[in-house]
């Protein structure tokens, strides 16, 4: 059974850990901008709804596609997310589609790397 405090601990440093994933990627794109911290941390929190909810099923709706292109069009379904968490948070902004990919996956690479080192795997 997993204790509640520790469960919304994780789920608190995982939130801000991910607002820092998208602090970052402005400093490697110019393409992508960040107004301030609190727009990092609302798109973090949309992100990860978005991820949560609407993904799976994208990605069930888009099988023969993902299958045809060998797992491609995965990158087509993250990088429009993405997009969309920007249009949808003032203070986030993404160029364009291509931009959109580009960060998306900065984003979750970032994003990997930091819950690696900072969350302990259990």
């Amino acid at each position: 059974m997993i204790d509640p405090k520790i469960f919304n601990l994780r789920l608190l440093i995982t939130w801000v850990i991910n607002a820092a994933a998208l602090l970052a990627i402005p400093y490697l794109m110019d393409s992508v901008q960040l107004k301030n911290v609190w727009s990092a941390l609302i798109a973090a929190a949309i992100l990860g709804l978005v991820n949560t909810l609407i993904r799976p099923v994208l990605l069930a709706l888009t099988l023969p596609v993902t299958f045809f292109t060998l797992g491609l069009f995965v990158f087509v379904i993250n990088g429009l997310l993405f997009w969309l968490v920007a249009q949808m948070v003032s203070g986030f902004y993404v160029a364009g589609f291509w931009s959109a990919v580009g960060g998306a996956l900065l984003y979750s690479i970032i994003s990997w790397a930091l819950n690696t080192l900072i969350m302990e795997n259990k």
